[in-house]
């Protein structure tokens, strides 16, 4: 698959924008804060229904307009798919597919496959649980459509029993609710955890065939899955810190709790790997989503490297580019330089400059 062409309507920093692209490498440079990434952003958010950066749809749309709209259209063995997205300041999205709307974003599956690879990517090893539970459901989402819609019933889920939590301070009457919100989210609960623990287990050969290329056979990479509680045991963790939730008002047992460990040599990366070591680990993880989806899906992603070859060093680069040959690819950076030396075939570029594309 490839994305054939962009159209932007009062999106971010973009009045009206009309943009069409090469099936090979894409380059969008310009000044830093000039709308480089608000494309990425568009295409990743046409193609999932997430921004990459996790912002609201009414942080999207242009200052000063009331709504925004995003077309994408996606070429599939040379047959064209239409994605159109509305973003609107007090309702939810509207997609449609081709013109006919749709109601959940598990709809778009099979449509496109991306991965994004920015910056903040490369700490998601040495920052927080919440970077590498984000890799984990970014990539899972593409792969699975039963697991988006028990990750995204999941977090309704939790969404409302935390809202409960906070009623329940000032409202006993409303205590009896939460056994039906529990119950809930142990089933969605439970089943994301199965499905990050299968996903973690398919990923760990591939990864550590390419963190081995990355250090010319130094290292060794393992993944362990940490959930906040087993499968199965959800409902005990629930009942266990009951007492705690409903002081803090918020829910502490749970896949939204799940961390993922990756060990170099047997040894923790997040505590003890070196700045390099944990960067290298994570372009490993990167890579290793390209090759799953070849995997699963036959064909592969479009990738989004945003910013990202200013942070690499020659040889990571040098490897980076091996891994996406035959790959349709968008670059931002900040000038033509810094992708000729670091040896790119660009076959489209894009000049970014204040809301405007030459």
């Amino acid at each position: 698959m490839n994305i054939a062409s962009l159209e932007l309507l009062n999106f971010r920093n973009y009045e009206k924008q009309s943009l069409t692209f090469d099936p090979g490498t894409n380059l969008l440079w310009g000044d830093n804060a000039q709308g480089k990434t608000n494309v990425l952003e568009a295409l990743y958010l046409c193609g999932t229904t997430r921004s990459h950066r996790g912002a609201k749809d009414r942080d999207m749309i242009r200052l000063g307009a009331e709504e925004g709209h995003i077309r994408m259209t996606v070429l599939r063995n040379g047959i064209p798919d239409r994605i159109d997205m509305h973003l609107r300041r007090s309702k939810a999205k509207g997609i449609a597919v081709n013109g006919q709307p749709i109601r959940r974003a598990a709809d778009l599956f099979g449509l496109t496959a991306m991965v994004f690879f920015s910056p903040e990517d490369l700490n998601m090893i040495k920052n927080g649980p919440v970077e590498r539970r984000r890799f984990i459901d970014r990539e899972l989402s593409q792969l699975n459509r039963i697991y988006l819609s028990d990750l995204t019933r999941y977090q309704k889920c939790l969404q409302q029993r935390n809202h409960l939590l906070r009623e329940m301070s000032f409202r006993q009457d409303r205590e009896n609710e939460l056994e039906v919100w529990d119950e809930q989210l142990i089933l969605c609960g439970e089943k994301v955890i199965d499905g990050r623990q299968a996903f973690i287990e398919e990923l760990q050969d591939i990864v550590r065939d390419c963190h081995r290329h990355l250090t010319g056979g130094r290292e060794t990479i393992d993944l362990i899955y940490e959930p906040s509680c087993a499968a199965g045991q959800m409902k005990e963790g629930l009942r266990k810190s009951l007492a705690s939730d409903r002081k803090l008002q918020t829910t502490q047992v749970g896949p939204h709790r799940d961390d993922m460990a990756v060990m170099i040599n047997g040894m923790d990366a997040r505590l003890f790997g070196s700045q390099g070591q944990q960067r290298t680990a994570a372009l490993s993880l990167k890579l290793s989503e390209i090759a799953l989806v070849r995997k699963n899906r036959r064909e592969t992603p479009v990738l989004l490297l945003d910013d990202v070859l200013s942070e690499l060093d020659e040889s990571r680069q040098d490897y980076l580019l091996d891994g996406i040959r035959e790959t349709q690819t968008f670059i931002t950076c900040t000038g033509i330089d810094e992708i000729t030396r670091s040896h790119f075939r660009i076959d489209k570029s894009f000049h970014i400059r204040s809301g405007g594309i030459e």
